[in-house]
């Protein structure tokens, strides 16, 4: 049954512009990680107008092609102590802590413009 299965016809109300990229990133928390690109959301917030619609293009060839870049999925993980009490208390096991990811900056991007497009299609 799925192999003549071609899904919805691409609406342009699904697509991602301009000005969804630029609200996603103007609304972006500052202050956080670099990822191991090093780019920050500051670097993004700040940037020239020309980003916004480089962005916009890529994230839609990325839905044509139905391909996202191994380099969207690279991120590294900081252990962050649980409780700053228990370092005079006691000696410090691996329960101790709790792992935070630190994910590139254009890839939270992405996520958040998917999460607005299609949040009729997601359930979570």
């Amino acid at each position: 049954m799925r192999f003549c299965y071609c899904g919805q016809l691409a609406d342009e109300s699904y697509q991602f512009d301009i000005e969804l990229v630029q609200s996603v990133i103007a609304n972006m928390k500052l202050g956080k990680a670099a990822g191991l690109d090093g780019v920050t959301a500051e670097h993004l917030q700040y940037s020239d107008a020309s980003l916004f619609v480089m962005l916009s293009k890529l994230f839609n060839r990325i839905f044509r092609n139905s391909g996202v870049p191994a380099s969207c999925g690279q991120s590294y993980t900081v252990p962050l102590l649980i409780d700053n009490n228990s370092v005079y208390n006691k000696s410090i096991i691996v329960n101790d802590f709790r792992g935070i990811s630190i994910s590139p900056a254009i890839s939270k991007v992405l996520e958040h413009c998917i999460l607005d497009r299609y949040a009729n299609f997601l359930h979570y």
